[in-house]
């Protein structure tokens, strides 16, 4: 929450806005000037609890119990304090929760509630004691307490009705003609079970039975009444068992409190909190609470569906058009959504952003869900009409249908999540359907994805390397640097189980400087202990990795930092980064050869195309790898056709100036075979394979 102090004026302002409002609901035996310090005051113990650490009931409690102490008692008194407060507090306040708002103003509310009960009982008190100090009096004593218990009786802004002990109403006042909307005459002879509706009867029969055997002296209950036009009537009851002179229960003295305005405004502060204000949707909040309630499981094989929804392409609505075109977009779609998930098992849910969440409770199958899918996407891609364009949105769709025992409510969201994934990265615009064998791989996934920052903090990453051999010498020329995972409960992984994970998550330029300067501090090693002789130390960057911007800078800073001399080094990098489209390849690799640092690239002839455009580039090597090279194995000799495309591509390496290392070679007679056709060096299996850094200085 944003803690900035609020401005003096501000409170000033907004003291006397709040004395405006209520200064004329009640009678108050106070000057304006005098209110409105008393009201300033509370202006600060409110901006106090809003940015607090802790809850704020407390403070604000207080301050709707001071506001009734001070005989501002009236209902329109709390009405207007709740409408200016939730009304200024976010404004004062921007960085507030609507959550911590709602808070604050029911705590007031419950506050001015709770004081305005234990006036009602002093004042139901005093009714009591009057009628009985009336029975128990002289004629003239009688008749001064029975004028007294009269002004009460008539005046009272609560409802005070005289019943029977079984409940029968025998008098009432004018409040209670104005609470109940109906005639004394009306209420008279009526019951009082009469008065509220059938869902609240029977706990209120139970508390009145207790009332009147004696068990109990009072009781209060909340009770809702529905009136002649269907309108909802909230009251707060408080009754209490008039005894006569020998003790006995005689009569009920019952006093009626209209909540139905605060009522409505707790309803209006709980469905903010609830609710997406955006669409009028479900929040994350009431979502999560109604999956717990969907995934008891109530009765054998309980099933749940959960439909996770997710516009394609919604970032360029917003971009093109401007984001109150989006907002209207998302708006027609959760419309739409809403229209066709109306059922009281299911509900349709805003989780941010343009995702979207429908849930079904006591789901019918697979097949049943899978249909409400497909009318749901059916109805997002009508075309919308928004602001002078007609737009035609889409989405792609995560399903999971399962029974309520075999999953929880953070599992269900996970793998509905994980599927939404699947079906955007295989071509968007489609539903797919859970499956729990891809679903383990995905998760797997996202666990390495998760884990590996805290693995280069942990040094469960390190560097092993590949001898490459140069053929006509048979001298070790370079090692390749490729990075190994020690993973703490999948073992050792290599590169090609995380770096694709790497470069999806941005984590790849991280790991290529940590791979460069593990690599450069060795390769300093190599230099200082074997010279010439030493083999150059090469890298290969991923294309994300090379289009970094801070690729040069960092690289120069290594360099600079290990002290290793640029031409030890051996950059490579796909032969697709290089005519990418973004950044400015062509110019990073100009500067990198520059500084000295030995450019080559990797897949090479994977595109014949580019071939002519590499002519002008500095590259010192390139490197061929693939299944075309397998056939060089063979005791009978290789495919004509593997053969062809490796004898033109040594021969265009040739032309560009540039030796030829081919990977993955295996034996002998295969390295034998490549040399015939051009290439000049060779690495794997038949060159050691991976070896350590002491092990490459075994081999030199």
């Amino acid at each position: 929450m944003d803690r900035t102090p609020v401005s003096g004026p501000d409170r000033v302002e907004l003291a006397r806005r709040w004395t405006q409002e209520i200064i004329n609901t009640s009678y108050v035996p106070f000057a304006r000037q005098e209110v409105q310090g008393f009201l300033a005051v509370h202006v600060d113990e409110l901006l106090a609890a809003m940015t607090a650490a802790d809850e704020p009931g407390p403070p604000a409690t207080g301050v709707g119990s001071g506001l009734v102490e001070v005989h501002f008692t009236h209902t329109d008194a709390l009405a207007r304090t709740l409408r200016l407060l939730a009304a200024e507090l976010p404004r004062l306040l921007p960085g507030a929760a609507p959550a911590r708002i709602a808070a604050v103003l029911g705590a007031l509310a419950a506050g001015f509630a709770g004081k305005l009960r234990c006036r009602t009982l002093e004042q139901q008190e005093v009714i009591k004691q009057a009628v009985l100090r009336a029975r128990d009096a002289a004629e003239e004593a009688l008749r001064a307490s029975e004028a007294r218990s009269r002004a009460v009786f008539v005046s009272s802004a609560l409802g005070i009705a005289i019943a029977t002990l079984d409940g029968t109403i025998e008098e009432v006042n004018p409040s209670m003609e104005r609470i109940f909307r109906c005639t004394g005459r009306r209420l008279v002879g009526d019951s009082m079970f009469d008065l509220a509706d059938q869902d609240w009867i029977d706990d209120l029969r139970a508390a009145d039975g207790d009332l009147v055997v004696g068990r109990s002296e009072r009781f209060q209950r909340d009770l809702r009444f529905s009136g002649p036009d269907g309108a909802h009537i909230w009251t707060r009851l408080s009754a209490s068992l008039v005894r006569d002179a020998h003790g006995e229960p005689d009569y009920q003295v019952l006093l009626y409190e209209d909540i139905t305005e605060r009522h409505m405004l707790q309803e209006q502060f709980r469905r903010q909190a609830t609710h997406d204000p955006l669409t009028g949707l479900a929040n994350r909040i009431l979502l999560k609470t109604t999956m717990d309630a969907a995934l008891e499981p109530t009765h054998p094989g309980r099933r749940v569906g959960l439909c996770y929804f997710d516009l394609d392409g919604f970032k360029a609505v917003n971009d093109s058009l401007g984001h109150p075109a989006g907002d209207d977009l998302l708006r027609a779609v959760a419309q739409r959504m809403q229209a066709l998930t109306t059922g009281e098992s299911m509900l349709t849910a805003r989780m941010g952003g343009d995702e979207f969440v429908v849930l079904t409770a006591d789901s019918q199958g697979t097949a049943r869900q899978l249909e409400l899918v497909e009318r749901i996407l059916a109805e997002i891609t009508r075309p919308v009409r928004i602001g002078g364009h007609e737009l035609t949105a889409s989405a792609s769709v995560g399903v999971v249908e399962c029974e309520v025992a075999t999953t929880s409510p953070d599992e269900l969201l996970r793998d509905a999540d994980i599927t939404l994934y699947r079906a955007k990265a295989d071509g968007r615009a489609q539903w797919m359907l859970f499956d729990p064998h891809r679903n383990a791989d995905a998760r797997r996934r996202f666990r390495l994805s998760a884990a590996m920052p805290a693995a280069l903090e942990q040094n469960d990453m390190f560097v092993e390397y590949e001898p490459v051999v140069w053929l006509e010498t048979g001298a070790l020329v370079a090692a390749d640097a490729q990075l190994r995972w020690d993973h703490p409960e999948l073992g050792e992984l290599g590169e090609e189980h995380f770096i694709e994970l790497a470069e999806e998550t941005g984590m790849i330029t991280r790991l290529g400087s940590w791979l460069l300067e593990r690599v450069c501090e060795q390769a300093l090693v190599w230099a200082r202990r074997f010279g010439r002789s030493a083999p150059i130390a090469r890298v290969n960057l991923s294309a994300r990795h090379f289009r970094d911007p801070e690729l040069v800078g960092d690289l120069q800073r290594i360099l600079r930092e290990t002290g290793l001399p640029p031409g030890r080094l051996a950059l490579g990098m796909p032969e697709s980064a290089l005519f990418d489209a973004s950044g400015d390849p062509l110019d990073v690799l100009d500067i990198i050869a520059e500084m000295g640092v030995r450019p080559t690239l990797f897949d090479f002839g994977r595109d014949l195309a580019l071939i002519p455009r590499l002519r002008p580039l500095p590259l010192t090597a390139v490197q061929i790898r693939g299944d075309y090279l397998d056939s060089f194995t063979e005791p009978a000799g290789p495919d004509p056709l593997d053969e062809h495309l490796v004898s033109s591509l040594a021969e265009s390496a040739r032309l560009l100036r540039v030796p030829v290392v081919a990977h993955g070679v295996r034996t002998d007679e295969q390295a034998k075979r490549l040399r015939q056709l051009g290439v000049r060096a060779v690495q794997g299996p038949y060159t050691g394979g991976r070896a350590s850094a002491g092990e490459i200085e075994v081999m030199l």
